[in-house]
């Protein structure tokens, strides 16, 4: 899928998803009134999207924030997609223009705000904007958007103590969603509305440096020993039946996908049912298939960097094995892995 396309003239393609079908086909019909854009209106409910948004191929998406009479349904299917396609190019189309829903959208991922109060003429260009790079969004919105990134924390990146960052409320939320619960289902074990529900999965996003469900689940699958060890125990051994088939199942969507972290998680899960020889093989599978992708994006750093830079990764690599694993490799050794690695950069041209 080619959500992230080269600006210039040409046809684009507009993926629609309105608050129902009715809608989703009067917002297609008013795209297709120009005739540079060609337009593909969803024809499921949202529990479906997300596929058939990747298999459209489209260069932007156009979403509601509300589907299928869930508010901020389109909230988290932009969030889902942003985690596999970072340059994802997204308008949202709001009911209200209320802070709290335009902050929502540009958190979730959003390049653009269309309001259904704006004019049917502005829809194309909009789309026009988007696809070329541009932010479209008027000076309010854009007012609020800072206002928010100025007055929020800095994001700080998951590692051993993440959790710790956690309120009880936060882990209380995590644990909820490890065991497979949608948002109403959160909402109703823990009393609060959906929307707050949301609010603190941002929130949990955001201080774990993760940008979706899964990589968040496969933080709470990854983690063991320590502080840690408590959320880790419950995804492995406390929950029910049920819970479980259903975190599996959200692995495996994701890993089939192309989730490398998904894909690492499902390798564990597989791992874990090793008693079964089926399941060791699976588990395997799943490590080869990560690996690859891992292999594939270590190529990418190593065309890009310099061979002082390489050292400097290698020296740092191999003091962070020191710490958790015993001794490295020697200086020698390093010296000879950088330059096998730049041979092998030279050979990639």
């Amino acid at each position: 899928m080619e959500l992230e396309k080269a600006s210039g003239g040409g046809t684009i393609r507009v993926f629609v998803a309105d608050n129902s079908p009715i809608h989703t086909q009067l917002l297609a019909d008013a795209l297709k009134r120009d005739v540079d854009l060609e337009v593909i209106a969803s024809g499921s409910d949202s529990a479906g999207l997300i596929a058939e948004i990747i298999a459209s191929n489209s260069d932007v998406l156009f979403i509601s924030s509300n589907l299928d009479e869930h508010p901020g349904r389109g909230f988290e299917i932009l969030h889902e997609l942003r985690s596999s396609f970072p340059g994802l190019r997204a308008v949202v189309l709001l009911d209200s223009s209320k802070r709290e829903l335009v902050v929502e959208a540009f958190r979730a991922g959003a390049r653009g705000i269309f309001s259904r109060q704006s004019s049917v003429e502005a829809l194309s260009k909009c789309v026009r904007t988007v696809q070329q790079g541009q932010i479209w969004a008027n000076s309010r919105e854009t007012s609020l958007a800072v206002e928010a990134l100025a007055s929020s924390h800095a994001l700080r990146p998951a590692n051993g103590n993440g959790l710790s960052l956690l309120s009880k409320r936060e882990m209380e939320v995590v644990r909820c969603l490890a065991e497979g619960l949608s948002n109403r289902e959160i909402a109703e074990r823990l009393g609060l509305s959906q929307h707050t529900v949301k609010n603190y999965l941002f929130r949990v996003f955001d201080k774990l440096g993760v940008s979706s469900r899964v990589e968040l689940l496969f933080m709470t699958l990854s983690q063991s020993g320590g502080e840690r060890a408590d959320l880790g125990d419950l995804v492995a051994g406390s929950m029910n039946a049920d819970s479980k088939n259903a975190t599996f199942a959200l692995c495996k969507k994701a890993a089939e996908q192309g989730v490398l972290a998904a894909q690492l998680a499902l390798a564990q899960m597989y791992w874990a049912r090793r008693s079964d020889p089926e399941n060791m093989t699976l588990a395997h599978m799943w490590y080869s298939i990560a690996a690859d992708q891992v292999a594939k994006e270590k190529i990418k750093t190593v065309k890009a960097m310099s061979s002082e830079m390489l050292l400097e990764a290698e020296q740092l690599a191999a003091e962070w094995r020191k710490k958790t694993q015993g001794p490295g490799p020697t200086s020698d050794n390093l010296r000879r892995s950088v330059s096998a690695t730049s041979s092998a950069r030279a050979s990639l041209g």
